[in-house]
């Protein structure tokens, strides 16, 4: 097996797919990427069993098809070094090993068997559908901060992606905050609805900030398939079932406060910092259209207080929020206000931009309140 590459569209195509390949791996062969040649193209894969990622890259004078496994981290960090160049590969097919030649000289690596390679996965009896990688992107990217890191319940460690015959909605919670996101401009032909896991998310994400086509997505009750160009993500979804997000938003939430986004966000920022270390819970005091944002840590005697202006309508009320979900929450919204409607000091908050920019788009973000000390 033997084939001449560029060192530069190599180098940028396996960029690609490391981020799927774990630091620490309990099966070796999960350290190399697949090399897998076919008549003039080469397939490169990564995996870390949950996921594999496929790329591929055109090559010149393959000859003999064939597929080997090399190590990823010696080959990425020597690909780094080289100037832009053709590199050849040859490798032996009795004992894998891998001799790369360039310009100035001879690298030898020992290579693996193809053969102890996780198999892909077959995605049987699955539904298929055309995304706007912008609309993907938003959804992912707006919801992805809200997941959760509880072991014991994996379902909310993913976004749900809920898939009606008009829209798609994207859901996150930890139980503390939740992200709704909904694409009026996103439909398929069956409604169906998955939980992808989180380090798909992040991968997906990373892809999609620089493409600008539509993608292809393919799943089916265990798991799922995107094709972002030419580079493929397989995974498996969680297994489970969601819970009723719905029945945990308020619906009447008669306490309406608007205030520019990026003065309330810097001012949470600057008052969090006297907050108590551990509850991180800041005081937020509305009186006719005066806003009062007050923290103290009793410990170290810290204490921060600041008025603002904003309009407001409702009864007066004094509420407490964990600081970090508010400034979580108001940076992952993009317009210039932001509504906070509340119901109770007791329930939920519900955070809205306060001028909605895309016509497609609609986010609902809530955060869980924090008991205030009297």
């Amino acid at each position: 097996m033997k084939f001449i590459v560029s060192s530069g569209m190599l180098q940028k195509e396996l960029q690609n797919i490391a981020g799927v390949i774990n630091s620490s791996n309990t099966l070796p062969i999960l350290d190399n990427f697949l090399f897998k040649l076919e008549g003039g193209s080469l397939k490169i894969s990564a995996s870390d069993l949950e996921s594999t990622m496929i790329t591929s890259v055109n090559v010149s004078k393959g000859e003999k098809d064939g597929a080997v496994c090399i190590p990823a981290k010696i080959l990425l960090d020597s690909l780094k070094t080289f100037a832009e160049q053709p590199l050849s590969f040859d490798i032996d097919e009795k004992n894998f090993g891998v001799e790369i030649s360039s310009d100035n000289g001879k690298y030898r690596v020992p290579g693996v068997s193809a053969d102890e390679f996780p198999k892909l996965p077959e995605i049987s009896s699955s539904i298929k559908m055309n995304v706007s990688a912008e609309a993907l992107f938003g959804g992912i990217n707006k919801c992805l901060f809200a997941t959760g890191n509880d072991e014991l319940r994996p379902v909310m460690s993913g976004i749900f992606f809920e898939i009606h015959k008009d829209k798609v909605v994207f859901v996150a919670t930890d139980a503390h905050k939740l992200v709704k996101y909904e694409r009026s401009d996103l439909s398929a032909k069956k409604e169906a609805s998955f939980i992808l896991p989180k380090k798909p998310n992040n991968i997906l994400k990373s892809l999609l900030g620089s493409f600008n086509d539509d993608i292809e997505m393919i799943f089916n009750d265990t798991n799922a398939q995107f094709v972002v160009g030419n580079i493929q993500l397989i995974c498996r979804l969680i297994d489970g079932k969601y819970p009723n997000y719905e029945a945990v938003i308020p619906k009447e939430n008669p306490n309406k406060l608007t205030i520019d986004r990026q003065l309330f966000l810097n001012t949470i920022k600057r008052i969090s910092l006297f907050s108590n270390k551990t509850t991180h819970q800041v005081r937020l005091k509305v009186v006719g259209s005066e806003l009062s944002i007050s923290a103290e840590d009793l410990d170290f005697s810290n204490e921060a207080h600041e008025r603002l202006t904003c309009n407001y309508e409702g009864e007066d009320m004094e509420i407490g929020f964990n600081s970090r979900f508010l400034i979580e929450m108001l940076s992952n919204i993009e317009s210039d206000n932001v509504s906070l409607e509340m119901s109770a000091p007791n329930r939920a908050g519900i955070l809205v931009p306060g001028d909605d920019s895309d016509a497609h788009e609609h986010v609902i973000m809530l955060v869980m309140p924090v008991m205030l000390n009297s």
